[in-house]
């Protein structure tokens, strides 16, 4: 019988990605403790460069929140389709070494390179190769992660940030992943690392301990899907083409929205937005959902499903605007969005799909 030839998967994750190309642009700003996105009012902040974050600055934090632990933070505004063009630039570098490029955001990928261009045995090489020609093509520092499959090259990214690496063989996957925080795995998030605390699950080592019944028990499907990764079994491949769930267009406002008036007339640009970037990758669905958040932060969704496909802009607004009087508002809006899901295609193109913000 014939084995199976052990994965060689690279996850790069470019260091603060959004800031340091802020950064790179603005000499000025460079060692600097910057915010891309919000205020120190409104808003909502994007990313945050190495300097904010050694004062507790992140990403989802409201602006205020951010300058009221960085007094001399720095606010800048997004510039989204410069973002993405240096991402295009990093793309092409990895496309050198592999066709099997997974994108998850502008930002990270995930790359096989079992069979490489290069014909390089090292993925470990390889990963330095391609992090050193980002640097000096693109002028920007990444990390990355190797091991035998994407979860564990996830984790591993993150262990030398920024500007490292790390590699995980397959004889010490097990390991590792014993003598890691269960926070730490990809895919738990904070909620569901609170209550393997509450079970007494702190370590990858506790969680192997506990068995299939348990943790189906516990954790439901996702069970099974633990006692597979603290094992180090994850036979995800890496996917060229990811499938499109949804698309989204949505907008963070100056001034929080209390009339339903005022929200009608942002929605029909958000509509706007999202037809064209439905159109643009041929797209359509079923599914319209509006999501909105409060002054408070907390968010809410509403869905409807057509019986029929859409993707003009009439169509999308008309629908959101029925959503939205659906209920009454339980307070002021300072956040609204429409997505399209329930799509025409199980394959398509990734879109990338990005905040845009009012200043």
């Amino acid at each position: 019988m014939e084995t199976k030839p052990i994965r060689k998967i690279i996850h790069v994750d470019m260091d603060a990605f959004y800031a340091s190309v802020e950064q790179m642009d603005r000499p000025e700003l460079k060692g600097k403790p910057i915010a891309v996105g919000g205020s120190e009012t409104r808003g909502v902040v994007s990313a945050a460069s190495y300097e904010a974050r050694q004062y507790g600055v992140r990403s989802a934090m409201s602006g205020i929140q951010a300058k009221r632990l960085c007094a001399d933070l720095i606010f800048v505004k997004p510039r989204f389709d410069r973002y993405k063009e240096i991402s295009q630039k990093i793309r092409k570098i990895f496309l050198d070494y592999t066709d099997l490029v997974e994108p998850l955001s502008l930002d990270e990928a995930y790359l096989d390179v079992t069979q490489n261009k290069k014909g390089n045995p090292s993925a470990t090489l390889i990963a330095k190769e391609i992090r050193t020609r980002i640097f000096q093509e693109v002028g920007l520092t990444a990390s990355a992660g190797i091991s035998v499959n994407k979860f564990v090259a996830k984790i591993a990214s993150d262990y030398n940030k920024p500007n490292g690496q790390k590699t995980i063989n397959p004889d010490e996957v097990v390991s590792f992943l014993e003598g890691l925080d269960v926070k730490k795995f990809y895919g738990i998030g904070k909620v569901t690392a609170e209550k393997m605390y509450q079970l007494g699950i702190f370590t990858g080592s506790d969680l192997k301990s506990k068995s299939k019944a348990f943790l189906e028990e516990h954790f439901g499907k996702s069970g099974m899907h633990y006692y597979d990764l603290v094992r180090g079994i994850h036979n995800s491949a890496v996917k060229p083409n990811r499938t499109t769930k949804s698309v989204a267009a949505e907008h963070t406002f100056n001034t929080n929205l209390t009339s339903e008036i005022f929200m009608e007339e942002k929605l029909v640009r958000i509509a706007e937005e999202l037809s064209r970037r439905l159109q643009k990758h041929k797209i359509s669905g079923k599914t319209v959902t509006l999501k909105i958040k409060y002054s408070d932060f907390t968010q809410q969704t509403r869905s409807k499903t057509l019986p029929y496909f859409i993707q003009d802009k009439a169509l999308l607004f008309e629908n959101a605007k029925e959503l939205l009087y659906q209920e009454r508002m339980k307070d002021s809006v300072r956040l609204l969005g429409i997505s399209l899901s329930n799509l025409n295609t199980e394959i398509k193109k990734t879109v990338v799909v990005q905040l845009r913000f009012e200043f």
